[in-house]
């Protein structure tokens, strides 16, 4: 259990995405892929855009959103 994990309930996290790295706004445990909803733990968080600020659970979820993206 990390320290923010108090009551031992999974809470979701805000978080500011940077170039290679992401600064936690809002302590929690995970995050939200932004394409599939699916729930990403932070410690396995590896894929977001800086641009739009949101997370995918993986490369083809971020490979689709950029997608989505430029055929706008």
């Amino acid at each position: 259990m990390n320290r923010f994990e108090k009551s031992g309930m999974p809470t979701e996290a805000r978080i500011r995405y940077l170039d290679g790295d992401y600064q936690v706004e809002s302590p929690g445990t995970f995050v939200r892929c932004a394409v599939t909803g699916t729930t990403i733990p932070l410690d396995e968080l590896k894929y977001w855009s800086v641009e739009l600020q949101e997370p995918y659970v993986d490369a083809a979820a971020s490979l689709k959103r950029f997608q989505e993206t430029v055929s706008r």
